[in-house]
């Protein structure tokens, strides 16, 4: 189990955090995998490497991180470059030989050149160009949904530890306030009293019975 850490990020785990994260980058993985893979080796959470890396550490490699996504695209465009030209050779080779049977004409070597390989690509050249933006675009959506969700629950964290600090605080306030209102409500109450002996005539019986009013 990763241990939690208070102490303070030091040079080689700022550097740690970055290379990880720039590999992940050009490898075409997610910056979540690279946080985990930092808090393992370097004892925090992976919400608190996020949360490094995005608030102190990406700021000060910005050209690196466009260099390793450039090299991703380049990585992935190499895959799926590889693929397709493997996948459509026997594609040329069965379209050549449709072709050479319906006119009648005999399927030789010249007829799989690598000039008819060519040819069949770039008929293909404009649709594939088209459907690998459209995955390169979508992979950064995916890249920056993810991301927006990692900050969103961040900072719901902080401000439901926020919320409930401003309750306690408010709880403790109302209750000083409704004690010191019932110590002044009290005090108000002693002093009329007080003011109201002090005003009231005193009175006293004399040898004849009669009452007399004492100043």
């Amino acid at each position: 189990m990763t241990a939690v850490r208070q102490d303070a990020w030091s040079p080689d785990d700022d550097l740690i955090l970055a290379e990880v994260t720039l590999r992940h980058i050009r490898e075409g993985s997610t910056q979540l995998a690279a946080f985990e893979e930092v808090g393992e080796r370097i004892g925090r959470t992976s919400a608190a490497c996020g949360f490094r890396w995005n608030s102190c550490v990406r700021k000060r490699y910005d050209d690196a991180i466009q260099i390793a996504k450039q090299q991703r695209q380049k990585r992935n465009y190499l895959k799926k470059q590889t693929f397709v030209a493997t996948s459509h050779v026997s594609s040329v080779g069965t379209a050549e030989t449709e072709e050479r049977s319906y006119k009648h004409d005999p399927v030789t070597e010249e007829s799989l050149s690598v000039d008819s390989v060519i040819r069949f690509l770039r008929q293909w050249k404009t649709t594939y160009q088209e459907l690998n933006r459209q995955i390169k675009s979508l992979e950064r959506d995916l890249r920056d949904r993810e991301e927006e969700l990692y900050l969103l629950r961040e900072q719901n964290e902080k401000l439901s530890h926020e919320v409930n600090n401003v309750q306690t605080d408010y709880r403790a306030v109302n209750d000083d306030y409704k004690t010191l209102i019932q110590i002044m409500d009290r005090a108000r109450r002693l002093t009329v009293l007080n003011e109201e002996d002090e005003t009231k005539p005193r009175f006293k019986m004399d040898a004849n019975g009669n009452l007399e009013r004492i100043e």
